[in-house]
């Protein structure tokens, strides 16, 4: 698997996440990234492959684990991710924010990050591409009491669920243990 530790990075992008994708690309390989483009590679490019299309392309790479991790961009960042969405495995978001970003990796363990061409300047999808490489699941937020636990749990619980088994048991998800989260307040002494 091409991991975030060696500094493997799958990306792509429809016509719309294109120049998103090639300004973060640039910087990342800048930075001593290797980086794997499966998707559209300029704004230029004939016939251009559909956006849903490269997603399910690149959510199949991250289910075969090909990839430890990647982004994908389109013009909302939303019809691509629902996409990658569709394989196995895949931990998807769409940020927007870097804080967004952020979360999604150090809560949610979101193992494709999704950004919409549309809406995110250049600067700011190179600032949400650095935080989601470089932090990891529990990073950040350790001032929760358990923060890591309860993310972990859930983390665990959705890629263990099966739909037909959820359906057959009345919609009740099958809990894998419980967490104790005593509070969320910030206490004054944090960071």
């Amino acid at each position: 698997m091409k991991t975030i530790k060696d500094k493997q990075i799958l990306v792509a992008a429809d016509i719309a996440g294109v120049a998103l994708k090639n300004a973060i690309v640039d910087h990342l390989v800048g930075k001593g990234w290797t980086v794997t483009d499966i998707g559209v590679k300029t704004l230029d490019e004939e016939n251009p492959e559909m956006f849903h299309r490269i997603g399910l392309k690149v959510g199949a790479k991250i289910a075969e684990g090909e990839f430890e991790r990647a982004m994908i961009f389109c013009g909302t960042g939303m019809g691509i991710h629902i996409a990658a969405s569709k394989c196995p495995h895949v931990h998807a978001a769409v940020v927007e924010s870097p804080h967004a970003a952020l979360r999604a990796i150090t809560g949610n363990n979101v193992n494709v990050l999704a950004m919409g061409g549309h809406y995110i300047g250049h600067n700011m999808g190179i600032e949400i591409a650095d935080l989601f490489l470089e932090n990891n699941m529990g990073d950040g937020y350790e001032w929760w009491p358990n923060f890591y636990e309860f993310h972990k749990l859930a983390y665990d619980e959705l890629e263990a669920f099966d739909y037909e088994e959820f359906k057959a048991n009345g919609f009740e998800v099958k809990k894998l243990g419980e967490v104790d989260l005593p509070g969320c307040a910030k206490p004054s002494s944090a960071k």
